[in-house]
């Protein structure tokens, strides 16, 4: 847990529960319960919390959002794992698993239809600028799955593509989380704007920090498998910038070994692949891309005109996400 949104976590697990104990017991709501009861990390809607606070937005409409944003971002978990046909969620049967794939279809239908009743209780007169803000994020992060997907087909994907892809499928949604909890606090425009960058230039950076820890990351601290990514030939930033990077021979092992699966033994696979980022520096490029976009998320930061206590727990939270292992 990060400890600067610790302060939130309790408060809103209870909001949580209190939520989920009103929904109607029907089987169209009983997935929607089992897959928020999963639990997770929460960063989404404490961050709606945090930066509210940081503008002494009151609970009753902080809350709300908070919800929606968790409620929206399980159900694009909730269809992702149909379309990756995922058995297993925070080590739990996924919904299409436990259920079938027509009701985990229609329950999270039906949770995206909930974000929005739960937002519909935001202030009049902030309504209209927080559902502006929303359904402008939720199109960006289906546009972000639709280019994940269409790059598991194409073997030329740039660095340019990806990192957009990353944007609207990670990024977007902590921007988002961000200057909602901005919105309903009264933070000024100028401040909106910057939670928003804020969020964008963070969740970018964490997403490539995590394409490193796959590669790179202590098994033991990861708590994941080290070479997943190589082993399942997903286009992380490290794939892209070695065959960007790559020349001649090194350049036709790489699609060798990627798009004709010439190396079949596993750990040989990822070895190899390992050897050719190191020779070719794509560790160093990978940590250097996701610094400098944490840096720019730092430096967002000292301009929101919010007290030295507030301001502390962002850099406490980016500063989590920066020296995470896992």
């Amino acid at each position: 847990m990060i400890e600067s949104l610790a302060p939130f976590r309790e408060t809103f697990e209870k909001e949580l529960d209190a939520y989920r104990a009103n929904l109607p017991k029907t089987n169209l709501y009983q997935p929607i319960d089992y897959i928020l009861s999963l639990g997770g990390k929460r960063i989404r809607p404490l961050l709606v919390l945090l930066a509210g606070k940081a503008y002494r937005g009151d609970d009753l409409s902080l809350y709300p959002a908070a919800i929606a944003i968790e409620v929206f971002h399980n159900f694009s978990l909730v269809h992702d794992d149909i379309m990756d046909e995922a058995p297993l969620r925070r080590g739990k049967p996924t919904v299409h698993a436990k259920w079938n794939d027509n009701a985990a279809i229609l329950s999270g239908d039906a949770m995206l239809i909930e974000a929005y009743k739960l937002l519909a209780k935001s202030s009049r007169e902030k309504l209209p600028e927080i559902i502006d803000l929303f359904n402008t994020t939720s199109v960006e992060v289906c546009e972000g799955q639709q280019s994940d997907m269409d790059f598991e087909t194409r073997e030329d994907v740039s660095l340019e593509e990806y990192i957009q892809m990353i944007k609207h499928k990670t990024a977007v949604l902590l921007g988002c989380a961000l200057k909602m909890g901005g919105i309903l606090g009264g933070a000024s425009e100028e401040d909106q704007q910057n939670l928003y960058d804020f969020g964008v230039k963070a969740g970018i950076g964490f997403q490539i920090q995590d394409d490193y820890l796959d590669a790179f990351g202590d098994p033991e601290t990861f708590g994941k498998q080290v070479g997943g990514d190589i082993l399942s030939n997903k286009k992380t930033f490290l794939t892209i910038a070695a065959l960007k990077e790559a020349n001649g021979s090194v350049r036709s092992e790489l699609e060798g070994i990627f798009f004709q699966e010439r190396i079949q033994e596993p750990q040989q696979k990822v070895s190899r692949v390992l050897e050719i980022y190191k020779e070719l520096g794509i560790d160093r490029l990978s940590r250097n891309e996701s610094d400098s976009y944490f840096q720019s998320a730092h430096d967002l930061l000292k301009k929101l005109d919010i007290d030295d206590a507030a301001r502390r727990g962002f850099f406490a939270f980016l500063e989590a996400l920066q020296v995470r292992k896992s």
